[in-house]
């Protein structure tokens, strides 16, 4: 038999998320991010929820030749760009449209044979200070696409560096409509918190929205907000089962390091599930877990291939219980992936995409009561 412990990804549960995108930005098209393998879920696994989307955007060749691969006729974007010249040449075969975000990939493009020009996003450093050109050298590196017959069509992007938080995205807009000022185009400048916070304004807003972390049910402004907040469905469950029961007696310690000291008598459960499987090492005693879809959390250091859970809040629990690590429980439960990762230190965004290859995943669309 193998470990009791499996991945569920829900590619219903995306579809409905990208569908809460869609309306918070009901006049602009959607681009659905898939980079990272769909952010830990898997592109091919997720792809019947993605289909609503009205672009895909990503960072790898590989990716972009697995979607035309499944059959996406529609936009397809590389979120960085090109990373050598000869990248171009697939470029023109799938016809994929590209950012552009430093002189050299505008060399590139000079010196590239093509029958068919490409469609590219001139990003605009507005302040990320990651990619893209500065506002004093946009229009010179405008004029030098524009003037490329290698080029059909120039569209400009920025991203927000802090539309998750309190300083706001008024800053960076400001600054990439003085600079974008009478160039013509389409416009992208909103990412997952931009969507959630700030799409109510039309110049957020624009032509493009690019719906990342959202897309699969995590809330991108979390402890302020959480998904219940902002209408996400997790579109991933982490679940295992109890492997063992142990009864601890006052003074008795849990796990390497003796961290966690029992104060009283009380029952664990060992959980088939550790940093080997992508479960965050750094978890506090406290992160929360569902055991038979009842509210408890973790004593102890995680192990490589074990954690253990209180039982006190669920007594009845025993060998063999359903154990939600993060998703979707029993009887419509939930545990937001952003909850498990703040008791880690980090962002859900880090434990989806380190889900580990020997944990079984299966693709499982949610049923009504979820």
């Amino acid at each position: 038999m193998p470990r009791p412990i499996e991945a569920l990804v829900h590619p219903d549960a995306l579809a409905r998320n990208l569908a809460s995108a869609r309306r918070r930005a009901p006049d602009a098209r959607l681009w659905a991010v898939i980079k990272a393998n769909a952010y830990g879920h898997g592109i091919e696994r997720i792809w019947p929820g993605l289909l609503g989307a009205d672009g895909l955007a990503m960072l790898d060749l590989d990716e972009a030749q697995r979607v035309r691969d499944l059959g996406w006729r529609g936009p397809v974007l590389l979120l960085e760009g090109c990373f050598e010249p000869r990248d171009l040449e697939l470029c023109s075969r799938l016809n994929l449209w590209h950012v552009v975000h430093c002189d050299e990939q505008i060399d590139w493009l000079a010196a590239h044979k093509t029958h068919q020009p490409h469609r590219v996003f001139l990003k605009m450093n507005s302040g990320m200070n990651r990619l893209g050109f500065t506002a004093a050298h946009l229009r010179s590196a405008w004029a030098r696409l524009d003037a490329l017959p290698q080029v059909d069509e120039i569209s400009l992007v920025t991203h927000f560096s802090d539309a998750d938080g309190p300083r706001g995205v008024k800053h960076q807009v400001e600054a990439f409509v003085q600079a974008t000022r009478d160039l013509p185009g389409e416009r992208s400048l909103s990412n997952s918190a931009a969507i959630l916070r700030h799409a109510a304004a039309a110049d957020v807003r624009a032509d493009w929205v690019r719906s990342g972390i959202l897309s699969y049910g995590s809330a991108p402004d979390f402890p302020e907000h959480d998904i219940h907040h902002w209408g996400l469905v997790p579109a991933m469950t982490l679940r295992s089962r109890l492997i063992a029961v142990q009864q601890l007696q006052p003074g008795d310690s849990v796990g390497y390091g003796s961290r966690f000291v029992a104060e009283r008598a009380m029952r664990i459960g060992i959980v088939a599930c550790g940093y080997a499987d992508g479960y965050p090492r750094l978890a506090a005693s406290g992160t929360p877990v569902l055991v038979d879809g009842v509210r408890t959390g973790t004593v102890g250091r995680v192990s490589m291939d074990m954690l253990a859970v209180d039982l006190t809040p669920v007594p009845a629990a025993g060998f063999g219980s359903e154990v939600t690590l993060w998703g979707h429980g029993p009887r419509g439960t939930q545990l937001s992936i952003d909850e498990v990762a703040h008791g880690a230190g980090t962002i859900g965004y880090e434990l989806m995409c380190a889900l580990a290859q020997r944990v079984p995943v299966r693709v499982v669309d949610l049923t009504p009561q979820d």
